[in-house]
């Protein structure tokens, strides 16, 4: 491999020349940014496309991130800070496309962490294997999170706010990414748009908001929350208590909201979550809303119409998606009966022209008021069954595929984890480790070797479907498209294999008219 010179990895953007590096058999530039800082009269509003500059800029380290609460599941890594001036992104390529003149497709990838945590900066998304192994160009990227990506504040900032900036800043990386890929060797003309989570969510809504049209041309959605998009009544009652928790009076919210340090907004963030994970079981504080602006709809009512983009779509979740809530002790999820009887209570009463029965639905899981049941029950309602709606009614206009991740180690079975959350990102991304170290606790009991060839499977389809819009096409594993008749699901494990109607009891007993609240 020849390596590129220092010149072959300075890009024109239309803000001004990046420097990048190399890394392995690829070159990277991390830390583009995209946006003006969001701040002062921009904080709550639209973001601007970042400023020009004269000289080449360095492109060597990842951006700032969005203020947010540590986790010790998420560490922020040690040279990356939090800032509101967050809005940046990176670009793998590999070092060929610099030269050969062959445009690469592009993937653009979403974060998760449920609209409040999450960075492109976690080494779990380094572009780097896709970008050598796949022949494809990867896109991550920050955006804004919590208070100041995810709450509306309209009611009280007025004219001065508009709702789902967090959404905003992705279309605007979208929009950076159609006028300067190709300087990178990608193809604007074949991206996919790709996340995990609240960024599978932000997927499925973006398929739905007519200003993203075009922007992007196939999709993959990871266990998306797609029902977890809120209208904008109750999303004025969760910014109200927010302003409680913050100590804010809403009568100088206009002023206060906007003088606060953006690290102060964030320190109230996991208040909030307890406040709505209490008092609305089942859903999630920080969401995008319909705005009646760039949400004009009910996503899955988009979805059923066929007014989402007629794109092909992977969608799926975990087998085993609560286990990682239960491990972090989250109150995201319900798993008690108190609190999966008082979901159900108020998603009736979201949904009165549903027939919703709770008793039919419950039986069907073995065990329950048992916890594992109420978790298998959270799963289906937060993640699973609005995966299934969604797979459903796109499937009548687009081709549509959907799987169900079961891989997991047997450390991981033997504690009761399985396939948790978010636990198919490092086969995505091509992260697993080559070997097992004292760090790498999920793989104590053996499992690498078969986890590795299952990653090297996943690879082959996600890249196959970037490359040609069919995960098939040059995969060694079938997998048929997913359709109302057969609902041909890909249960990814130590061995593949395809399942129609897999759960069909479960599926059945939820029934097949989306509900969600509103």
């Amino acid at each position: 491999m020849k390596l590129p010179n220092v010149s072959d990895l300075v890009v024109s953007t239309t803000q001004g020349r990046v420097q990048g590096d190399t890394s392995g058999a690829s070159a990277r530039w991390r830390g583009i940014p995209y946006a003006r800082p969001p701040v002062g009269p921009l904080r709550y509003r639209a973001p601007e496309p970042a400023s020009k500059w004269r000289d080449v800029r360095p492109a060597l380290d990842f951006g700032n991130v969005s203020p947010q609460p540590e986790t010790k599941m998420i560490p922020l890594p040690a040279h990356v800070v939090q800032s509101e001036d967050c809005l940046s992104l990176n670009v793998w390529t590999p070092i060929a496309a610099l030269t050969d003149g062959r445009p690469r497709p592009v993937m653009v990838w979403l974060h998760g962490g449920a609209y409040f945590i999450g960075f492109s900066a976690q080494p779990i998304y380094n572009g780097q294997a896709l970008a050598e192994h796949g022949d494809v160009v990867v896109v991550t990227l920050n955006y804004r999170l919590g208070a100041l990506g995810f709450l509306d504040f309209r009611e009280f900032l007025g004219e001065t706010a508009e709702a789902n900036v967090g959404l905003r800043d992705i279309l605007l990386a979208l929009h950076w990414v159609r006028d300067n890929i190709a300087g990178f060797g990608g193809n604007p003309d074949n991206v996919t748009l790709f996340g995990e989570s609240a960024g599978g969510g932000c997927v499925t809504t973006l398929m739905t908001m007519p200003a993203s049209k075009g922007l992007f041309h196939r999709a993959i959605a990871q266990s998306p929350p797609v029902t977890s998009v809120y209208g904008p009544a109750r999303a004025g009652l969760v910014a109200g208590a927010f302003l409680e928790l913050a100590g804010v009076n809403p009568d100088r919210a206009a002023t206060d909201l906007r003088k606060v340090d953006a690290l102060a907004l964030a320190a109230h963030t996991m208040e909030l979550l307890n406040h709505v994970a209490t008092n609305m079981p089942g859903t999630v504080a920080f969401a995008p809303v319909v705005d009646g602006d760039l949400i004009r709809e009910d996503p899955m009512s988009a979805f059923q119409s066929g007014r989402a983009h007629r794109i092909p779509l992977i969608i799926g979740t975990n087998k085993d998606e609560a286990s990682l809530f239960k491990l972090m002790q989250s109150p995201l999820m319900p798993i008690t009966e108190k609190s999966v009887t008082r979901m159900f209570e108020l998603v009736a009463g979201d949904n009165p022209a549903v027939q919703i029965s709770q008793s039919e639905i419950t039986r069907v899981y073995r065990g329950y008021p048992k916890e594992k049941a109420c978790m298998g029950i959270s799963r289906d309602a937060g993640f699973r069954m609005p995966s299934i709606w969604a797979a459903t009614a796109h499937s009548a206009y687009a081709p549509t595929w959907m799987y169900r991740f079961d891989q997991s180690p047997p450390l991981m079975k033997l504690m009761g984890l399985g396939a948790m959350h978010a636990t198919e990102l490092p086969y995505v991304f091509g992260t697993l480790p080559a070997r097992v170290s004292k760090k790498d606790f999920m793989f104590g009991l053996g499992g690498l070797k078969s986890a590795r060839r299952t990653m090297t499977r996943m690879h082959e389809h996600w890249l196959s479907f970037a490359l040609t819009g069919d995960p098939e096409a040059n995969a060694h594993q079938p997998w048929p498209q997913y359709r109302k008749k057969t609902r041909s699901t890909l249960i990814i494990d130590v061995t593949d294999s395809v399942v129609n109607d897999p759960d069909a009891a479960v599926r059945q007993a939820w029934g097949d008219v989306p509900f969600g609240y509103n």
